[in-house]
């Protein structure tokens, strides 16, 4: 018998979490699961971050997406897709990322091929009027929802009327062992550099608890079109920190600052399901972050992993890091507890989920 064909859609393939879960999960179903695997990658950029398997094969337009003629190229791009999958013949379609599903919905409107998708965003969100009622409308014509957490369930349950919403969190990979590596006193953030990831506040809160010898490592780099890099290193040198603080700007490997920190620190107000706390728990680091609505609290235990900080409440932040620094026990302690509870997103449990999920068989 054939093996079954999936065809995964998302606009982009360069840094950040989305694009990792994706490349994992592809990597997945291509050497555990057996599948056929397709990405369509769609979105302006063809840029391809994160290592994909050889089996994987990547599908992209063979036109570049101009601003100037948005509304043309976008009808140009919804044919492409909708052209790529009548010719795949996909058994599943998994599109990702919540401004777009939609658009891939709508690409696919009237085609038999059954569509899963995954959104990703904080629940709560607005996406704007419009992307807000295009969801209401199309949402429900998709096979089954996948949403990353129980919170998100509970509130899409009341604004989606569709009777299948599974929850799957993201796969997390583990990392190689610190052990036999010095560490060093090291607080560790890693994101892209974007506003709602507020890294400016994270540097008024290491700030205000230094202790000498302690350094504060923000890795990760501007969005396209971006400038955050350049205002944060601005900060940095008129608060005279430059040795107090280093930016990394986008990074490949970011699993040896994984290894040689102590402490991971995530000061976002919005997000989906943050995979660099799940890392960063993966490399047996104690995670201080603030509680916004979805994320942090399907991972982090308040006070036995790590700290969940009521949302901008500043001078806790910097109480509880303060502790952190301060207490090896503490940390050493944290960190043990974070390695157990992230097994439960390990890529091979994560991948077996979406498995059955999609194709409600035995692998094989």
């Amino acid at each position: 018998m054939p093996n079954k064909k999936l065809v995964l859609l998302s606009p982009s393939l360069g840094p950040g979490g989305l694009q990792r879960a994706i490349s994992v999960l592809a990597n997945y179903f291509a050497e555990h699961a057996n599948r056929e695997v397709y990405i369509i990658l769609y979105g302006i950029s063809k840029q391809q971050f994160y290592p994909l398997n050889e089996r994987v094969q990547v599908h992209t337009p063979d036109f570049d997406f101009k601003n100037k003629k948005r509304f043309y190229y976008s009808l140009k791009t919804m044919l492409f897709i909708r052209g790529k999958i009548k010719t795949l013949k996909p058994d599943a379609v998994l599109s990702f990322g919540e401004y777009w599903n939609s658009f891939v919905l709508l690409s696919l409107l009237g085609l038999s091929y059954p569509v899963y998708i995954s959104d990703r965003c904080q629940p709560d969100k607005s996406l704007g009027r419009v992307h807000n009622w295009l969801r209401k409308v199309l949402y429900p014509m998709a096979a089954e929802i996948i949403l990353q957490t129980t919170t998100a369930r509970d509130i899409y349950a009341k604004i989606i009327r569709h009777s299948n919403i599974e929850v799957i969190g993201n796969p997390i990979q583990g990392f190689v062992s610190s052990e036999g590596i010095d560490k060093e006193n090291i607080i560790l953030s890693v994101g892209r550099l974007i506003p709602s990831k507020h890294h400016d506040l994270l540097i008024d809160i290491f700030l205000a608890c230094y202790e000498p010898g302690w350094k504060l490592v923000i890795a990760g780099g501007d969005v396209v079109n971006g400038n955050v890099f350049k205002q944060l290193k601005a900060k940095v040198v008129a608060m005279n920190a430059e040795d107090k603080i280093e930016l990394t700007g986008n990074i490949n490997h970011v699993n040896k600052y994984y290894q040689k920190s102590k402490v991971f620190a995530f000061t976002s107000s919005s997000e989906g399901f943050p995979n660099v706390i799940g890392e960063a728990m993966a490399a047996g680091l104690p995670v201080i972050a603030f509680d916004c609505v979805a994320g942090p609290s399907d991972m982090i235990d308040d006070d036995k992993n790590g700290f969940l900080i009521p949302l901008f409440d500043q001078k806790l932040f910097v109480k509880k890091l303060s502790l952190l620094m301060n207490n090896e026990q503490l940390r050493m302690q944290m960190g043990a507890a974070a390695i157990e509870s992230i097994q439960k997103f390990n890529p091979e449990l994560i991948g077996q989920k979406y498995n059955d999920f999609l194709f409600s068989t035995e692998i094989g």
